[in-house]
C-alpha cells in the first residue's frame, strides 16, 4: 500500500516499532519512579527526616516531567521539519544512555551533594527524551495506518506504557526479594543497567521503519512556513489548551495508581513493598489487555463518545478503589487490592488508549508533531509530575483518611471530561479552521 507520493505505508511494522520503542522508553521512565518511591530517598539524599527525603526523591521524579515540554518542543520542531524517524532514533538513544548512567551513579555517602545533582541532570535528559518520543511514536503508527485506522494504530504507542510498566515492575519485583542491604548496595541498579540491552533491540526495530508517508506528502506540497511552535500557538491555541486538559487523567492516573500507590500502601498502610509490587504487576497485565480492546471499541462508536464515557467512569472509580485496597491490606487479601486498583486502571487505561489518536487528528500534518507533543508534555509536567507529590502531601496531612485522595483523583478525571466535551464542540464548530 502506497501513499499519494508513492511512499509505502507500513502500518504493522510502524505499529510494532511504536510499541517496542515506547515500551523501552517507558520501562526506563517507570523504573525511575519505582526507585524514587522505594530507595532514592535513602541513598541519594542526606540522612534525616524520612518524609523530607521521600519528598526530595519524588521531587527528582517530578523534574523529569518538567523537562518533557522542552523535549516536546525541541523534537516536535525537528519531527515536523526534518522527519519523524530521525527524532525517534535520537530520543531512544538519549533515554537508554541516561538510564544506564543512573544505574552507575555514586551515592550521597560516596560523593555528597554531587549525587542528587547528577541524578537530577540525568532525570532531565530522561524527561527531554520521553518528551520527544511520545508524539513521534503516535504519529509514525497513526500516519502509516491512515485516517480510517488512526485511532487503532496510534494506540500501539500507548500500549507501550503498560508493557514498560510490566517490565519495570517485574525487574523490581525480582531485585526487591534480595535482602535489604544488598538491595541498597547494588540490587536497585540492575534494572537500570539492563536498559543497555533493551536499547540495542529498540534501535534495530526502529531503524527498519520508513519515514511517515503523511509527513513526506506534507513536505512535498507545503511551502516554507513559520516555526511549528509559533504556528500552533498563534492559530490553534484553543485546541492546544483543551488537549492539555484532555490528557490529564490518562497521564496523572497512571502515576497515582502506580508511583503514589506504592508510597501510600507501604508508608501509610504498612504494606510490604513486595506485595504492592505484585498487585501492580497483575493490574498492569489487565491494562495491557484492556487497551487494544478499548481502541477497537472506540473505532466503532467514535473516539469522542468513548472518551466522554471513560472519563465519567474515571471520576467515580477512586472511591471503590480505596475501600477495596484498605480492606485488602487489613485482611491480607491480594485479590481485593488488585480488584480495587484495577477498577481505576480499566477506566484510565481505556481513556489513555484512545486519547492519542483523538488528539493527533486535531492538528494539521505540518505542525502535528509539535501540537500533540506540546499538549501531552505540558500536561505531563503538571499532572504527571505533581500527582505523586500532591498525593503524598495529602496522605501526610490527612493520615488515616482516604477520601481527600479520592476527591483529588476525581477532580483530575473531571478536568479531562470537561476538556473532551469542549474540544469535541470546538472541532465541530471550527473544523474549517483547523
Amino acid at each position: 500500500m502506497a501513499s499519494e507520493t508513492g511512499v509505502a505505508r507500513q502500518p504493522k511494522r510502524a505499529g510494532l516499532a511504536a510499541f517496542i520503542g515506547t515500551m523501552i522508553e517507558w520501562y526506563d521512565f517507570y523504573i525511575y519512579g519505582t526507585a524514587a518511591a522505594l530507595v532514592f530517598g535513602q541513598i541519594f539524599f542526606p540522612p534525616g527526616d524520612p518524609f523530607l527525603s521521600r519528598l526530595a526523591a519524588l521531587g527528582t521524579f517530578a523534574v523529569g516531567f518538567f523537562a518533557r515540554p522542552l523535549g516536546g518542543v525541541l523534537f516536535g520542531h525537528f519531527g515536523d521539519k526534518l522527519g519523524r524517524k530521525q527524532s525517534l532514533v535520537i530520543t531512544l538513544v538519549m533515554m537508554g544512555v541516561a538510564t544506564v548512567c543512573i544505574g552507575l551513579l555514586p551515592t550521597y555517602q560516596q560523593i555528597g551533594l554531587w549525587a542528587p545533582i547528577l541524578l537530577v541532570l540525568l532525570r532531565v535528559v530522561q524527561g527531554v527524551a520521553v518528551g520527544g518520543e511520545w508524539g513521534g511514536a503516535v504519529l509514525m503508527a497513526g500516519e502509516h495506518a491512515g485516517k480510517e485506522r488512526r485511532t487503532l494504530f496510534a494506540s500501539f504507542a500507548q500500549l507501550g506504557s503498560p508493557a514498560g510498566l510490566i517490565l519495570s515492575l517485574l525487574a523490581f519485583k525480582l531485585v526487591s526479594s534480595m535482602d535489604q542491604q544488598s538491595f541498597l548496595d547494588y540490587g536497585w541498579r540492575l534494572p537500570f543497567l539492563a536498559s543497555a540491552a533493551l536499547l540495542l533491540i529498540g534501535l534495530l526495530i526502529r531503524l527498519g521503519v520508513s519515514e511517515s508517508p503523511e509527513f513526506e506528502e506534507s513536505r512535498a506540497t507545503q511551502k516554507a512556513s513559520k516555526p511549528p511552535l509559533v504556528e500552533v500557538v498563534q492559530t490553534a491555541w484553543p485546541l492546544l489548551l483543551l488537549c492539555i486538559g484532555a490528557n490529564t487523567i490518562g497521564i496523572a492516573g497512571v502515576y497515582f495508581t502506580n508511583t503514589f500507590m506504592i508510597v501510600f500502601t507501604t508508608e501509610y498502610l504498612g504494606l510490604a513493598k513486595s506485595v504492592i509490587l505484585s498487585a501492580l504487576f497483575y493490574v498492569a497485565f489487565i491494562q495491557l489487555l484492556i487497551q487494544p480492546l478499548a481502541a477497537l471499541w472506540a473505532q466503532k462508536i467514535g473516539a469522542a463518545r468513548f472518551l466522554k464515557w471513560s472519563a465519567l467512569l474515571a471520576v467515580l472509580s477512586p472511591y471503590p478503589m480505596f475501600l477495596l485496597v484498605k480492606q485488602g491490606v487489613s485482611t491480607g487479601s491480594l485479590a481485593l487490592m488488585v480488584t480495587g486498583i484495577a477498577l481505576c486502571v480499566v477506566c484510565l487505561a481505556s481513556f489513555y488508549s484512545v486519547i492519542a489518536g483523538f488528539v493527533s487528528g486535531v492538528f494539521a500534518t505540518r505542525v502535528r508533531y509539535t501540537g500533540i507533543s506540546l499538549s501531552y508534555q505540558v500536561c505531563g509536567a503538571i499532572a504527571g509530575g505533581l500527582t505523586p507529590l500532591v498525593g503524598t502531601i495529602l496522605a501526610q496531612r490527612f493520615q488515616g483518611e482516604w477520601w481527600p485522595l479520592a476527591v483529588f483523583y476525581s477532580v483530575m478525571a473531571g478536568v479531562s471530561l470537561l476538556s473532551i466535551v469542549a474540544l469535541d464542540l470546538l472541532r465541530h464548530r471550527h473544523a474549517d479552521q483547523y
